[in-house]
């Protein structure tokens, strides 16, 4: 039974006797929801149906099941409970999947995907790592935990100067069977971005990076394996986020080797993407655990570029000097230290054009071309997602 609002609390002066009916009403009432609770656990313990009924009904709202509807969305269509915006009509999903093929079957990544069937799967990609110019002590240690996650992976460290430019940097290592170039960003002596460029052609896709917690700092960690990991991608559902996610499986071996047991995951909620890497542990034949190897961060992409970095003339010679006699000079293209041309006298024997190993070089372009960029402006809500 209620009490009278002649005992309310706001109503009582005293304030010992304010607490005390207080603490009273809290605690009937906290007696009433568990005798609710109790009647609604045995009603349903004698009728299944009313709990199904019940789960169905108490859908809580999060941003997640209400987010707005995004055409490039490349799954079922939403459903209405589930969705604040919806189109006009629905149409079928058979024609949009279609569409994905044929965009998965033109995209940059195609090449790569279909040479796979002519090459050795057990052969990882190679990964060239490097890092800004001048990094510090803890950005060189965020690479070389990179390297323990690629197999194929190398660390290389970056000069400064001419000729060392990130456009330049992708096409020297393009030109020598990188596939991927990770160059690891810092900002107050903390690795804060990674620029990810798919070798030769690009795309340059440019992520924010947050949360980074080394191996050694994560209590009960498994030690790290040779062994070539699993990939799991979760939650890339529009056209951007399967560009996204295939630029990540060029990073790792086609073919896991599962006798190692390792997994890396990319878990993708509300743009952000969740790095892990665990181990499985089999407990028994029906049990198993997952223990984390490290390192975890959070990856948010900002940007994604057509091709490779763009130089913007910041390797190039100055111009010639100019004189008023009516004849046109003839500039000279200047070739970086290091960065020859395939066949040209900078790099001497290594130069030619026969030799194994190399690949015609691509010339970084002059203005980047932006396929995607953040803008505040996009988010018009906390229900917007873009991946």
């Amino acid at each position: 039974m209620p009490p009278s609002s002649r005992f309310e609390p706001a109503s009582i002066k005293n304030k010992i006797k304010r607490q005390e009916v207080s603490r009273k009403n809290k605690r009937a009432k906290s007696q009433s929801k568990l005798q609710k609770r109790l009647a609604q656990a045995k009603l349903e313990a004698d009728d299944p149906t009313a709990k199904k009924k019940r789960l169905a009904e108490n859908v809580p709202r999060t941003l997640d099941n209400t987010r707005e509807f995004d055409p490039s969305v490349l799954t079922a269509q939403p459903e209405p409970s589930t969705s604040t915006l919806q189109p006009t009509s629905s149409s079928p999903t058979e024609p949009l999947l279609e569409e994905s093929q044929a965009d998965l079957q033109s995209d940059a990544f195609s090449t790569y995907f279909s040479s796979l069937f002519s090459t050795d799967p057990s052969i990882p990609p190679k990964v060239l790592i490097t890092t800004s110019f001048k990094s510090s002590k803890t950005t060189y240690g965020f690479c070389d935990e990179l390297v323990g996650i690629f197999p194929g992976a190398e660390f290389i460290r970056r000069k400064k100067g001419k000729g060392f430019e990130m456009g330049r940097v992708a096409s020297w290592a393009g030109g020598r069977g990188y596939t991927n170039l990770m160059v690891v960003n810092e900002d107050m002596k903390k690795p804060n971005a990674i620029t990810i460029v798919h070798l030769p052609e690009g795309p340059t896709a440019y992520f924010k990076l947050t949360s980074i917690v080394s191996s050694h700092k994560i209590t009960g960690h498994a030690k790290q394996t040779p062994h070539h990991p699993e990939l799991v991608l979760n939650g890339f559902v529009t056209r951007l986020g399967h560009a996204v996610g295939r630029m990540f499986q060029t990073l790792f071996p086609p073919v896991p080797e599962f006798q190692g047991r390792q997994v890396v995951t990319l878990h993708n909620q509300r743009d952000f993407l969740f790095f892990r890497r665990h181990r499985y542990a089999f407990r028994s034949t029906e049990k198993v655990s997952l223990q984390e190897i490290g390192p975890r961060f959070t990856l948010n992409l900002r940007s994604l570029r057509k091709g490779i970095p763009a130089v913007q003339n910041l390797g190039k010679a100055p111009k010639p000097l100019e004189f008023d006699n009516g004849e046109e000079l003839m500039e000279e293209p200047s070739v970086p230290p290091g960065m020859g041309h395939e066949g040209s006298d900078e790099d001497g024997e290594e130069g030619g054009a026969d030799e194994a190993g190399r690949k015609k070089l691509v010339e970084p372009p002059k203005q980047d071309e932006y396929l995607w960029v953040w803008k505040p402006e996009l988010e018009t809500t906390r229900r917007t997602f873009f991946l």
